[in-house]
């Protein structure tokens, strides 16, 4: 089954009170590892989706999608029509399709219908999921399931810098930057003021970064900060977000102390 992921304003139609709870259901669904999907303002982003079926009869198809809002209403729905990579199945006792695994494929800037066919900021929420199973004989079957997954805006730090280079030691290095943070419904970067953001280090032959402080960029998102200078070695900033956004870390600049 293929087909893309679709953002839509139209509202779902609700299962009929004959497409009962009971012959078809949709267990251990995880959206991206149960991670936060994070999308920028034009690159697609690939989430992995897996899942469990189990049917009391043949199915034709199925399929587990997200959506926001009060189903049945006038939701945004956030649809599921992915490549099924594989399930094991089982036919013992019915139907099971175990480990169902797919890949939800996001565009922000090419997403079929609803929000003038480009995710907004208000899509930075959490979504909620169900289940939906087309049977052979032509019924089907909906299940509002407990699943839920959090879409958020990326975050990025430019002109990470410090300064000078090479510095003598226990002189003052300078470091700056700008927190930045994807505006999806203007299709944009915009600095993302008032962010606290770590300063982190790593030493010279060293591979992991520690934090030496934490700094506040002002309204306009711009860093700015010093420290002593006592070694050789790359620094970076790290905001590690927030509900609607996502971490992010700086490139490194390494500073040489002679």
């Amino acid at each position: 089954m293929t087909a893309a992921l679709a953002l839509t304003g139209v509202a779902l139609t609700a299962p009929t009170a004959s497409a009962a709870e009971n012959d078809i259901s949709f267990s251990n669904v995880v959206i991206n590892d149960g991670k936060p999907i994070v999308v920028g303002t034009s690159a697609q982003v690939e989430a992995p989706l897996t899942y469990t079926v189990k049917s009391k009869v043949s199915l034709d198809s199925w399929w587990v999608e997200a959506y926001r809002g009060t189903y049945g209403t006038n939701e945004y729905e956030l649809a599921v029509f992915t490549t099924r990579w594989g399930c094991a199945q089982s036919s013992a006792g019915g139907y099971t399709y175990r480990d169902c695994d797919e890949t939800m494929t996001i565009d922000p800037d090419d997403m079929p219908g609803g929000n003038g066919n480009k995710l907004v900021n208000g899509d930075a929420a959490t979504w909620k999921t169900l289940g939906t199973a087309i049977k052979k004989n032509g019924g089907y079957d909906t299940d509002l399931l407990s699943a839920t997954v959090r879409l958020q805006r990326a975050s990025r730090i430019q002109s990470m810098n410090a300064t000078p280079e090479p510095v003598a030691p226990g002189k003052a290095i300078t470091v700056t930057g700008t927190v930045q943070r994807a505006n999806w419904s203007a299709h944009r970067y915009d600095n993302y003021g008032g962010r606290s953001v770590k300063l982190q280090f790593k030493p010279a032959g060293s591979s992991t970064y520690t934090t030496l402080k934490s700094v506040t960029a002002n309204s306009s998102g711009h860093l700015k900060t010093t420290v002593t200078a006592t070694k050789d070695g790359t620094y970076r900033w790290r905001y590690s977000g927030n509900t609607t956004t996502g971490a992010s870390n700086s490139a490194g600049d390494s500073v040489d102390v002679l």
